[in-house]
């Protein structure tokens, strides 16, 4: 399960998964971004809360998440990861190689650091 939340004035969205992760949690956040993201133009970030990786619950998880990265990356100029996983700290060093958006990790209690960086230009 990835619980999903938009801070619509910061234009941040954050999400943590609870769970593995299903194809229909990429779903739901598409449908939750995508009539902001038509209205108001690009994400100013995303901060993924993870303290760890679920994983999928299916390949066809994984697949709808590489879906959703395909179609939102260049929507989202920044993305921040919170994590104290070694899994989710060498993740981003290699998406940033494939995505448009800066990507840093964050520790797990860096939370609100994270948040701010989002919100800097």
């Amino acid at each position: 399960m990835l619980k999903a939340e938009l801070l619509r004035d910061r234009a941040i969205l954050i999400v943590s998964p609870e769970g593995p992760l299903s194809a229909d949690d990429f779903r739901n956040v598409a449908a939750l971004v995508d009539p902001w993201i038509a209205d108001n133009g690009r994400l100013q970030g995303l901060m993924v809360r993870a303290p760890s990786f679920p994983g999928w619950d299916s390949f066809g998880a994984l697949v709808e998440h590489m879906k959703f990265v395909r179609n939102h990356h260049h929507n989202i100029k920044r993305v921040a990861a919170v994590t104290d996983s070694d899994f989710l700290r060498i993740g981003p060093a290699i998406a940033q190689h494939f995505v448009e958006p800066e990507i840093r990790v964050f520790g797990g209690k860096e939370e609100a650091r994270a948040l701010a960086w989002l919100e800097t230009e």
